[in-house]
């Protein structure tokens, strides 16, 4: 569902790329809060097996709801495929992201850790065979999701309009997620359901608020300083839980600077879907929808696990570097640093294709000549421009203030028009001088590249009498001689067109077009049932190909690879046994922090420039990687096992010095451990 959030809030509820990316973070980051809620459920109340059935309801409402949400025939009373209240869309797309937020995050720390439950301590083999399975269906999922729901998104349906069909692309997976919860329930009998024991956090919070608040109670300087501050809890808590908790604090405090390098990973969904949108989606005979770049990832994430595990890392060990978790780590934070570089340079590439529009103050004018002559316009504010028949001369670009009248000249003949503009708009001067010179100033209304990637194409009738025009299976209806149509929307590729006059069809073919160009074709003349037409590209097509975004997705998972694989591996490896779901809440808390940094950076930059976005979040991840290296310096590896032996060890010996004398014949005899 993720695959085609962001354009679903782009192109359906008509928000802007800043607040698309925004609602998108909030709502990743909500998934990654709401884990510790579930545990909470799951180890306090319900357990597992409930936990899972109740919030897997809860999650297929939502997909539910969000389907309805974008259903746009429900509101769109006046048929013209927009909604005639956004509000009720908008506000049954929050309900439903919310439910999604509760369902998937409260069902993720339940699913692996109930499938886990189901071995018996024996069947260690097995249990690594199931999760060896669980996340290879994980990366399944992705992979064929983000090929398919774009494919879904990508089809045309509605009962008044046909557009995208995002009810499709959010139905499926809701239909798809209330069969699995239906399989599950089928198995109940099978499963061996453990009965809640508490949670973990629960009591590591209590422990660390005595510790605290013990602290501050005993502040004055007649209380001996104790080793570490978690220290002023043994007056209640033993001390295995105390240094249990020590060991995962120091865990903790390396998470620091770690959701920075979320910030940037998770914007593979957002601003580098955003970045596709702008880009030609052809690869060969096969056409890539901008959502669907993200397959990328997973793709690539089968490939490159095995790959490092058994090429990179033995290699390394061969030059006989100590590439240590902690450094790999840092690796992939430079890693991360780099692909936003590389999505910046493509970035720039996009910009130069990108069409200049009008800001505030300024309005642009593109003149056509339909006349059979060479014509000079002058501009008020002093600007002259020579226009061929059947030319024109782009789009140009004055201050609105200066902009007040127009001379235009064909050979010794010249009429002045008045015009009074707004500023900020796009207009096209029509201008002949067949019957005698003529002059029309149209507003085009498009002030930004066609969405989705489509093509905006109008018509201008230059013929010498009223006609009917169609494209493809478009109709534009009658067109009156130097009158234009509406822009109409069209997808990749060449279309039929079709003019009828006078009881005459003439007949051709468009040129081929890309994505996202903007195009008005002059009906010229009709010869022989050939019709005779020209073209003036108002926006250039998209021609900087989504291939170039592979490296920057290559590196993003290289990136993954060295740091989300080993930090989980890292951080089970130096947490105690009970303390290992404390660590998982964690590492699930650094990603949710992470997209909360980037609505922060993206609502506090004035940045306009989407590169220097880029750049700033690649330099930002850059010093926090170097801070970072700082303190994995400074680390010291443990070996919880060790530690915890040491612990048992103390216990048994405390119980030991507990026990009572024991006399014989009548003599105290001292026990050995008391000596």
């Amino acid at each position: 569902m993720r695959a085609v959030l962001v354009l679903y809030f782009k192109y359906f509820l008509h928000w802007s790329d800043d607040l698309s990316t925004a609602i998108y973070h909030t709502f990743v980051a909500l998934c990654y809060l709401t884990p510790i809620l579930g545990a909470l459920i799951a180890d306090s109340f319900l357990g597992k097996f409930k936990t899972i059935i109740s919030l897997s309801i809860v999650y297929t409402v939502g997909q539910v709801v969000l389907s309805i949400s974008s259903i746009d025939d429900l509101t769109d009373h006046n048929r013209d495929g927009v909604p005639d209240t956004i509000e009720i869309p908008i506000a049954l797309s929050m309900v439903g992201l919310v439910l999604i937020a509760l369902g998937t995050g409260g069902i993720k720390p339940c699913v692996a850790a109930f499938g886990g439950d189901q071995f018996e301590d024996h069947q260690e083999k097995q249990r690594s065979t199931f999760f060896s399975i669980f996340y290879l269906s994980i990366n399944a999922g992705s992979l064929i999701s983000t090929i398919v729901t774009p494919i879904l998104r990508g089809e045309k349906c509605g009962i008044h309009v046909k557009q995208q069909c995002y009810p499709l692309a959010f139905g499926v997976p809701a239909a798809l997620m209330a069969i699995a919860l239906l399989v599950f329930i089928a198995g109940s009998r099978m499963y061996k359901k453990v009965e809640p024991q508490g949670n973990i956090m629960v009591q590591v919070s209590k422990c660390i608020a005595f510790a605290i608040k013990n602290r501050f109670k005993y502040r004055s300087k007649q209380y001996p300083k104790r080793e570490h501050w978690m220290d002023w809890a043994r007056e209640k808590y033993s001390k295995r839980i105390i240094t249990e908790i020590k060991m995962v604090l120091r865990v903790l405090f390396l998470y620091i600077p770690l959701p920075m390098f979320w910030a940037l990973f998770d914007q593979q969904g957002s601003r580098w879907t955003l970045q596709a949108t702008t880009m030609d989606g052809e690869f060969g005979l096969i056409q890539i929808q901008p959502d669907q770049m993200q397959t990328v990832n997973p793709i690539l994430i089968v490939i490159m696990v095995p790959v490092v595990d058994m090429v990179v890392y033995p290699l390394i060990n061969k030059c006989r570097i100590n590439f240590t978790p902690l450094r790999k780590m840092t690796v992939g934070m430079f890693l991360a640093a780099l692909a936003f570089v590389a999505a910046a340079l493509v970035q720039v590439q996009i910009d130069k294709t990108l069409p200049t529009f009008p800001a505030i103050g300024q309005s642009q004018i593109n003149v056509i000549n339909l006349g059979n002559s060479n014509s000079t316009i002058n501009f008020s504010d002093g600007t002259s421009v020579n226009v061929t028949p059947f030319g024109s001369t782009g789009y140009l670009i004055f201050d609105t203030e200066h902009l007040n009248h127009i001379n235009i000249t064909y050979g010794s003949k010249t009429i002045r028009e008045s015009y009074s503009f707004v500023g900020k708009e796009r207009h096209t001067l029509e201008i002949t001088n067949v019957a005698d010179i003529q002059a029309k100033m149209l507003v085009d209304g498009l002030t930004e590249k066609p969405e989705q990637g489509n093509n905006e194409i109008r018509f201008i009738n230059n013929m010498n009498s009223a006609i009917n025009i169609t494209m493809g299976t478009t109709e534009y209806g009658e067109v009156e001689y130097f009158s234009t149509t509406n822009y109409s929307s069209f997808q990749k590729g060449a279309k039929d067109i079709t003019v009828v006059t006078n009881n005459q069809s003439c007949g051709v073919k468009s040129l081929p077009f890309g994505y996202g160009s903007a195009y008005t074709i002059i009906v010229r003349e009709c010869i022989n049932n050939s019709l005779i037409v020209s073209y003036v590209e108002e926006i250039e097509p998209n021609s900087v190909s989504m291939a170039w975004q592979i490296p920057q997705y290559f590196i993003i998972t290289c990136a993954e690879v060295v740091f989300s694989v080993t930090g989980l591996s890292f951080s089970y490896a130096q947490a105690p046994a009970n303390m290992k779901s404390v660590l998982q809440a964690g590492w699930l808390l650094t990603v949710a922090v992470g997209n909360i940094i980037v609505l922060i950076i993206a609502g506090a930059t004035t940045i306009s420039e989407q590169w220097a976005e880029y750049v700033l979040f690649a330099g930002l991840l850059i010093v926090v990687t170097v801070i970072f290296a700082i303190m994995a310096f400074f680390y010291t590896y443990v070996d919880p096992t060790e530690v915890e032996a040491q612990l048992a060890e103390e216990e048994k010996q405390e119980k030991e010095e507990k026990k009572e004398p024991i006399y014989e014949n009548g003599t105290e005899s001292v026990v050995q451990t008391q000596m």
